[in-house]
């Protein structure tokens, strides 16, 4: 064989193993979507009877601390009288535990709890399917799998399952995430293998470095893990608003009572977010460090201001800003979810917009 036949014979070895890596990324859709009907199921056939429950709890709640608190008096030449101290109807104070958590998505019911495991065990396949895509991937082109726009998706959609499936082991009560992210799975997914998609190549001289594996590898974790923080913000906005509305004697709609009442107390949604991302903070740190350094090798200066540069220091003065709010100023609740908020759009902008929309030394989305 000679070294040209032998050199065509590895191109098409490798163009196989990318053709591979595609019908693997496709069929790891193909599941998710089965699993994004699972969780469906899941909340339409767990209870939906449960509303009074949490507007019971939190009257409970303002009623017990009503009978508890001390009575007032006031000394009268003909003896004491006692005035008898009015009923507050007390709402889920952040830090407490006046509001119960919720049940779950399957409502507490065994029919809704089959489906949620059910659903479980399909995100968890497609999550084997979709890893050996990203591993296909990568050994087509013997590099990590990251070199552009598609292969960080495909990477950060794994990677982001794979933290929710790691959250479920090392705490049972998340599989309100779960119905929220494969649906931003499947729509990540779409756009690359759609918009983003980019033939097996291999890298441009510059990402040819350890510091690839390090920097990138931690900003997609990094990602994920923001991700999760802001579904949990968003979820603690509308579960805020729905025991508000409770607290105050309203009554919510059927549906919105039928899914806000199942997710834990805005309490706890709001403590979830904020350790998540304050557990995560560091390490963006280290990756922006780690960036620089890369840039140092790559382009002869640490630092030059270069969108992606940019982009990625506002997010991280926007989540310092939101940790160091909660810390020090005392800001909880709303205003500290929407600052999370505005500081995972930072993020998005710097995952998407900074890449496509803007050019630049780091513009390697293939597209």
């Amino acid at each position: 064989m000679t070294l040209a036949a032998a050199s065509d014979l590895a191109a098409a070895a490798n163009e196989n193993l990318a053709n591979v890596s595609n019908t693997l990324i496709y069929s790891s859709m193909a599941v998710y979507t089965l699993a994004f009907f699972a969780y469906i199921a899941e909340w339409l056939f767990g209870s939906r009877s449960k509303v009074g429950r949490t507007a019971a709890a939190i009257t409970a709640t303002g009623d017990a601390k009503a009978r508890t608190a001390p009575a007032v008096t006031v000394n009268k030449a003909s003896g004491t009288a006692v005035l008898e101290h009015p009923k507050v109807v007390v709402r889920s104070a952040i830090g407490s535990r006046d509001v119960p958590d919720g049940p779950g998505a399957h409502g507490g019911t065994v029919q809704g709890d089959l489906y949620g495991r059910i659903a479980i065990s399909l995100t968890a396949l497609a999550f084997v399917i979709e890893f050996g895509g990203v591993l296909a991937r990568a050994l087509s082109v013997k590099r990590a799998p990251w070199g552009n726009m598609y292969e960080f998706n495909i990477t950060f959609t794994t990677v982001t399952v794979g933290v929710y499936l790691a959250l479920l082991v090392l705490r049972k009560n998340v599989r309100w995430l779960g119905l929220p992210m494969t649906t931003s799975v499947l729509l990540d997914l779409g756009l690359a293998v759609t918009v983003l998609y980019t033939a097996s190549d291999q890298l441009v001289p510059a990402l040819h470095s350890y510091w690839l594996y390090i920097h990138v590898s931690t900003a997609i974790f990094c990602g994920a893990v923001f991700y999760v923080g802001a579904v949990a913000t968003i979820m603690y906005l509308f579960k805020d608003s729905f025991e508000g509305k409770l607290a105050s004697g309203g009554t919510p709609g059927r549906f919105a009572g039928s899914v806000l009442e199942r997710l834990p107390a805005s309490a706890s949604l709001d403590k979830f977010a904020y350790r998540v991302n304050a557990a995560v903070f560091p390490l963006w740190t280290f990756t922006i460090i780690a960036g620089a350094i890369w840039a140092g090798d790559a382009w002869g200066r640490y630092w030059g201001w270069d969108p992606k540069e940019t982009w990625s220091f506002i997010t991280w003065v926007a989540y310092a800003g939101y940790l160091h709010a909660r810390a020090t100023a005392g800001w909880k609740g709303r205003k500290a979810a929407y600052l999370a908020l505005a500081a995972f759009g930072c993020w998005l902008f710097n995952y998407y917009g900074v890449n496509i929309f803007i050019s630049g030394i780091h513009s390697y989305a293939g597209i």
